[in-house]
C-alpha cells in the first residue's frame, strides 16, 4: 500500500536494480541514465550501500555490486544444505573448465541464477547469483548470449525440472561435448551418496 511505500529505501533498491546487467561495473552516468536519478542523488544512495557492502566504488570511480548481495542469496533458496553440496562442485567446474559455472532455477517464466562459480580467466561469461532472465523454453533455461554460449544439463532427469547445472563462456572457446561431459560427472557425483561426494 501507498503509506508503507519508505522513499528513500526504494531509491536505493533502484539503485541497486541497475546492476541487474551484463556489465560488471557501471559509471556514475550510466548509474543516473538507468534510474533516472540526478548524479548527486545517487551519490548519496551509494554512499550508505557501499557501508553495507552491498556496493563498492573500484579505483577508476566506476561501481559494481558488493558481498552483500551474493552473501544474501546464499541464505535462501536453494538452502543452505543445497548450496553447501553444490557450491564445490560449481568451484571444481570453473577452476576445470576454465568457464562459469552456475546452477539455475526456473521459476514460473523466470530463470534466475542461485550459485555461480568464475574462473581465473578475465574473458569470462560473468554471471552472478541474483541474475534473472525470462524464460522461452521450460527445457532450455539458457539466456541470450550474444557471442557467448551456455550448456545445462537438469540437475534431475525429469521434464519438469527446476535445478539446471550450467557452464558458460565465450561461444569460440566452450565445447559443447566437453561442458556436457563436465557437467554430468558433477551431477552424478551430487547424486552420489555423501560418503562419496564429500572430496569433489
Amino acid at each position: 500500500m501507498a503509506q508503507d511505500r519508505v522513499e528513500a529505501v526504494e531509491r536505493a533498491l533502484t539503485a541497486l536494480e541497475a546492476f541487474d546487467t551484463d556489465r560488471e561495473a557501471l559509471t556514475l552516468a550510466e548509474l543516473a541514465q538507468a534510474t533516472g536519478f540526478y548524479k548527486s542523488t545517487l551519490l548519496r544512495l551509494l554512499g550508505s550501500l557501499e557501508r553495507f557492502d552491498y556496493v563498492q566504488r573500484s579505483a577508476d570511480g566506476r561501481w559494481r555490486l558488493g558481498a552483500s548481495p551474493g552473501r544474501l542469496a546464499r541464505r535462501h533458496a536453494p538452502g543452505r544444505h543445497l548450496a553447501a553440496r553444490v557450491q564445490p562442485w560449481l568451484d571444481r567446474l570453473a577452476a576445470e573448465t576454465g568457464e562459469t559455472a552456475a546452477l539455475l532455477e526456473i521459476r514460473g517464466d523466470q530463470v534466475e541464477c542461485r550459485l555461480a562459480a568464475l574462473p581465473a580467466s578475465e574473458l569470462r561469461h560473468e554471471l552472478r547469483p541474483g541474475r534473472r532472465w525470462p524464460l522461452a523454453d521450460p527445457a532450455d533455461p539458457r539466456p541470450p548470449l550474444p557471442g557467448g554460449a551456455m550448456v545445462c544439463l537438469p540437475l534431475e532427469d525429469a521434464a519438469d525440472a527446476s535445478l539446471w547445472l550450467s557452464l558458460s563462456g565465450p561461444a569460440g572457446r566452450l565445447s559443447t561435448a566437453r561442458a556436457h561431459q563436465a557437467l554430468s560427472r558433477a551431477r552424478d557425483g551430487l547424486a552420489a551418496p555423501r560418503t562419496t561426494e564429500a572430496t569433489p
